[in-house]
């Protein structure tokens, strides 16, 4: 294991040029921290952003809430200084806000899970600071309601920075760390987010209210200021820790379906718990149709891990039949291997290996991940 937690510089923050250069060792929210105090905004924000390293972001080209208005990581990462396996250093794309000199070779070690080269510079491309933010929590007696009403805010008002879902079982989770109470029979909730220049996000927040409203919403809540929006964020970054109350193990997938079909997936989510006797546990970034889809089960029990590993294949199958992608930010690593010719064919195994075999013919970086 190569561990770089004390490659942790941030090297400078170029506020002319709206670049941040640091190194992978990096903790994400640290990031944040200091570009903000400068005006500046580094958009990727993942659940696990107050212990998560840059680096690890970039192996897994990571998302977050904010994927669904800004994008992942990879839309941000300008260029990369690499260690090839052959022990040469390399410095790949720009610190500009154009180049196409040759492949594109800072997108391609992206997202590759430290399989291609050790990363240990990073440039980061940074946006000025929104003027404000709105966070507003929407309840709905049904989870097939809320996943419609996401659908809905996308076609026909405007373009959060965040919409996160929560199911009746997250709620029950978390209830006790939001500082309000929840309406009677509330089956899902949403976290809207809203960010620009004051008179855009106040037209845009009344818009999505009466859209809520309108879909039957049973109570649209402002947060009446950042504390309270904290506490909304705080109870959703915790869901995957504490969802161990339910079971002792969890198959925790972070499949992708197009927006309108996020209600087909819900049902199928619901049918999976119902046919497997597992409790199955649903939260993510509706926004873009990123779903974290929890089974929970016992291990040890065979029987019940049985059941687990259908119910993994069911909710593949379904993904893939909707036109959707077995993993958003979570990448495949060894324990989706297998799925990984269901979604991208024979062919493109053959090239990405192929691709392996260039940078590392010795196959010593992280071996058997994403295929063998």
């Amino acid at each position: 294991v190569m561990v770089t937690s004390r490659m942790n510089k941030i090297f400078d923050i170029d506020e002319n040029n709206f670049l941040v250069r640091v190194q992978p060792g990096v903790i994400v929210s640290d990031i944040h921290r200091r570009v903000e105090e400068k005006g500046l905004f580094y958009p990727p924000d993942p659940a696990s952003s107050s212990v998560c390293t840059i680096g690890g972001n970039v192996g897994e080209c990571a998302g977050g809430p904010r994927a669904v208005k800004y994008g992942v990581t990879r839309d941000y990462v300008l260029g990369l200084r690499a260690v090839l396996p052959s022990g040469e250093v390399i410095q790949t794309g720009v610190s500009t806000a154009k180049g196409v000199a040759g492949y594109d070779l800072t997108r391609l070690i992206v997202g590759s899970e430290g399989t291609l080269a050790v990363v240990t510079e990073i440039t980061l491309k940074l946006l000025p600071k929104p003027e404000m933010i709105k966070t507003m929590a929407v309840f709905f007696d049904s989870m097939q309601k809320a996943a419609k009403t996401i659908a809905g805010i996308m076609k026909e008002a405007t373009i959060p920075r965040c919409v996160e879902y929560l199911d009746e079982s997250c709620l029950d989770l978390v209830k006790d760390t939001l500082s309000f109470g929840l309406p009677k029979d509330i089956k899902a909730m949403l976290i809207l987010e809203l960010d620009g220049n004051v008179s855009s996000v106040e037209k845009d927040a009344d818009k999505i209210k009466r859209l809520c409203y309108s879909h039957d919403a049973l109570d649209v809540l402002v947060a009446k200021d950042q504390t309270q929006a904290q506490k909304l964020w705080d109870a959703r970054k915790a869901l995957s820790p504490v969802l161990y109350k339910i079971a002792k193990n969890k198959i925790n997938e972070d499949i992708v379906v197009p927006i309108d079909k996020i209600p087909d997936m819900v049902h199928v989510i619901q049918e999976i718990q119902k046919t497997s006797g597992l409790k199955v546990v649903s939260f993510g970034h509706a926004g873009d149709g990123n779903i974290h889809c929890n089974i929970m089960y016992n291990k040890a029990d065979e029987d019940e891990l049985e059941r687990a590993e259908k119910a993994v294949d069911k909710l593949f199958n379904s993904t893939l039949d909707l036109g959707g992608t077995i993993t958003g930010e979570h990448g495949v690593g060894m324990t989706k291997l297998k799925y990984l010719e269901r979604e991208i064919g024979a062919t493109q195994i053959e090239l990405m290996k192929g691709i392996k075999k260039v940078f590392d013919p010795q196959n010593i970086l992280n071996p058997d991940k994403i295929f063998h």
